[in-house]
């Protein structure tokens, strides 16, 4: 198994390798870097050589490596701070027959990496091995395993001698090896297991090799995984091999059926600690993997869209996402719980819903579980906030179709306005409003969590998702976005920041004067903000916290408020009654209309008048020169007669 084919050409796609020396003074770095690429020790050597390159087909990989050499004078160390940020890997050297350039690595050298946060593998180099004091022969082992335990940046340690050409080439082999085929992000040395990420990767592929579901990779699809990451067929006695050494160290690695997911793990697990990290390194990357463990960036294609463009998924994909819920249900009870999801998501990096904005975003039961509607509202939501996230982590959980069949641009809400219908599946609502007047209260109910007493402050954004039903045959995705009332003036420094919404609304407590005021104050600043960018949007009033009295002259403050900007009058709620007032279903409908319920501001209005008076006026102009033009075209006509009738 892992027989590299020897006429690949730099397949990772990198343009080279930048390895930067640095040291102490006089341990060795310019000799070192003269006799690696001239194969001849130097008699005279200068004090910092310019960048050096080695011949492309110097190593297997055939990456074009250029190394630089650093000065060790103190008034160059800004120079060497500036090269040591800008290396792929670094090499640091000490010298054999002074101990004291070994102590500083761990005193100056690797804390100096950390402060400048040069975060790249290093490889640590004892030169001068013909130098050692014979009488002091301590194991390489011994002497750099208490470093390499408290410095885990350092990939390897070798010791050489550029004088008598022991091991030169291969420090820049490893160098080359630590950027091309890292241990850091396949491998805990210190656990010296597999690392997660690593793990969820290798069961993925196993999983997309794994062609008739049975939970072992057979011996045809051994061949057939061998002939596409190395381009090179197994021998059955090469099978049988590599199945026997498995089944001496792990008897649940292989079955009658093959090689299990825990056997293919082990093998991996086998090649790193044996060194033989390209191995792992060759079929990660053949399934599409980058250097973080995450599909690279060229596996999704570009999304090119206006600001007033949102991001669906297709039918496509929704259809493939309810036989994944079905497949990962194992119980058969119609919810995912928590168990079931983690392993429904084993084989992406992480769960992509761990965290904000998406962990609390969707209805669940009682025991963390959620429905269809709820798992596909999840999806809605990070295909709407992040496509190309959505896209990936339909990859990792098994879609095979082109990522660009799984997702689809929605038309412009502009041009909505002017058709005077939305067509959009997903639609986004902007809930405004002062603090306590119940934001956070109707996010929560929507996605059927308890009411609280008890009042606990949203500082950051937040959403919940839901699938709203119309009718029988409409079914929408809405997604309430909060935006605290200190976070208004972050939103509206951007431009374009009311493009992504579909509808906004104005929450208040209708038993306090002071939030109707705050919400009827915001709703003019949006509206005015929506004028000025030309992303106008449709606008709700809601009067939460019915249950309560409402303030004196409430009726006729919302009525002039209304009236007066050209929107709906409040809808009032009660959260803690369980009433509603049909409010969702109203925010679906009025959103499907995107022409009606855009308020307009006093501003607005004198604008809108200006412009009809403009277009007036040239309409007059167009009108008045016409008539000049065509009694200019009857005088030259009666002329004309006059003179031929003379």
């Amino acid at each position: 198994m892992a027989k590299a084919n020897a006429g690949t050409v730099n397949p990772h796609g990198r343009s080279g390798v930048r390895i930067v020396v640095a040291g102490d003074q006089g341990t060795g770095k310019s000799s070192l870097i003269i006799t690696a690429a001239a194969e001849n020790f130097p008699v005279n050597v200068p004090r910092v050589l310019p960048p050096t390159k080695l011949p492309e087909d110097l190593y297997p990989d055939r990456v074009p490596i250029t190394i630089i050499d650093t000065s060790s004078r103190a008034e160059d160390s800004d120079k060497v701070a500036e090269e040591l940020q800008r290396a792929d890997t670094v090499v640091l050297t000490y010298a054999c027959d002074r101990p004291e350039t070994l102590e500083n690595l761990s005193i100056f050298w690797l804390p100096h990496l950390r402060k400048l946060e040069v975060k790249v593998p290093v490889i640590v180099v004892g030169c001068k091995l013909d130098l050692r004091d014979e009488s002091q022969q301590v194991s390489l082992e011994q002497v750099m395993s208490p470093i390499m335990q408290q410095f885990r940046e350092i990939e390897t340690c070798i010791e050489c001698s550029a004088s008598r050409h022991i091991q030169v080439s291969e420090v820049f082999y490893y160098a080359q090896k630590a950027v091309l085929h890292p241990t850091a992000p396949l491998f805990d040395q210190e656990s010296q297991t597999l690392k997660p990420r690593c793990v969820r990767a290798l069961k993925r592929i196993f999983i997309l090799c794994d062609h008739d579901r049975d939970g072992a990779l057979s011996d045809a699809e051994l061949n057939d995984f061998q002939v596409k990451c190395f381009n090179a067929p197994l021998q059955p006695s090469e099978i049988g091999g590599v199945k026997k050494v498995v089944q001496e160290k792990l008897s649940e690695g292989v079955n009658e059926r093959g090689l299990t997911l825990t056997g293919f793990l082990f093998l991996h697990a086998l090649f790193i600690e044996k060194g033989r990290l390209e191995t792992t390194w060759t079929v990660l990357r053949k399934f599409g993997y980058n250097d973080d463990i995450k599909l690279a960036d060229d596996l999704i294609p570009p999304l090119k869209r206006a600001p007033d463009q949102s991001v669906e998924l297709t039918n496509e994909a929704i259809e493939f996402l309810k036989s994944i819920f079905d497949a990962f249900d194992g119980d058969g009870d119609g919810m995912l719980r928590s168990r079931e999801l983690e392993e429904l998501f084993s084989t992406a990096p992480e769960s992509p819903w761990t965290g904000a904005p998406y962990e609390d975003a969707a209805e669940k039961n009682a025991f963390g579980g959620l429905s269809l509607d709820a798992f596909l509202s999840e999806w809605a939501l990070m295909t709407l906030l992040n496509p190309t996230f959505s896209v990936e982590n339909l990859i990792y959980i098994g879609y095979t179709g082109d990522p660009s069949s799984a997702i689809r641009v929605t038309r412009r809400r502009r041009l909505d306005r002017k058709k005077q219908h939305s067509e959009r599946n997903v639609l986004q609502c902007f809930v405004f409003g002062p603090r306590k007047a119940g934001k956070s209260a109707l996010l929560n109910s929507f996605i059927s969590r308890p009411y609280a007493e008890n009042y606990s402050p949203t500082t950051e954004d937040r959403y919940a998702v839901n699938v709203v039903d119309i009718s029988m045959e409409n079914k929408k995705y809405l997604v309430l976005r909060e935006i605290p009332e200190d976070g208004v003036g972050k939103l509206l420094s951007n431009k374009e920041s009311l493009a992504s919404c579909d509808i906004a609304v104005f929450v208040h407590d209708r038993s306090d004067e002071s939030s109707w005021r705050t919400s009827s104050e915001l709703l003019v600043e949006i509206a005015g903000h929506g004028e000025d960018t030309g992303y106008e949007v449709p606008c709700l009033i809601v009067a939460a916290k019915d249950d309560l009295d409402s303030f004196p002259m409430a009726i006729q403050e919302s009525t002039r408020v209304s009236q007066d900007m050209g929107v709906e009058a409040p809808i009032p709620i009660s959260v803690k009654l369980g009433d509603f007032n049909s409010l969702f279903r109203r925010i679906v409908t009025a959103a499907e209309q995107p022409h009606l319920s855009i308020p307009e501001t006093e501003a607005g209005k004198s604008r809108k008048q200006y412009q009809r008076l403009v277009n007036r006026s040239l309409m007059v102009v167009s009108v008045g020169a016409a008539v000049v033009i065509v009694g200019l075209a009857a005088y030259r006509v009666y002329s004309a007669r006059k003179v031929s009738s003379g």
